[in-house]
């Protein structure tokens, strides 16, 4: 079963140097994550995306999310996003669990 805190935590280490989840957050070198379930690729407002992610054009889900996170440069060839992966199913779920609990 996912955690949520330990999803923060994870989210915490690997993913808040880019990342904000806060409503109205900013952008960092990633874009903010509020209302990121249901948005489609490369759409959260004011941020510049690659064209890969604008063209990726799936909804973001939890199936979605898991596939991405995995491996984001495998899921969307030509995304700026810098970051390798999580390897781990369980970490995935945590993260995945956080990230729908704070960003909307």
């Amino acid at each position: 079963m996912a955690d949520i805190n330990q999803g923060k935590k994870v989210f915490v280490q690997k993913c808040s140097q880019c990342h904000t989840v806060t409503e109205a957050g900013r952008h960092k070198v990633g874009p903010n994550l509020w209302g990121l379930l249901g948005r489609k690729t490369g759409q959260a407002p004011g941020f510049s995306y690659t064209q890969a992610n604008v063209n990726k054009g799936i909804i973001w889900d939890e199936e979605t999310l898991d596939v991405y996170l995995q491996n984001p440069k495998k899921y969307i060839p030509g995304t700026k996003m810098v970051f390798n992966g999580l390897k781990k199913k369980k970490e995935r779920l945590d993260i995945i669990a956080y990230l729908k609990d704070a960003t909307s």
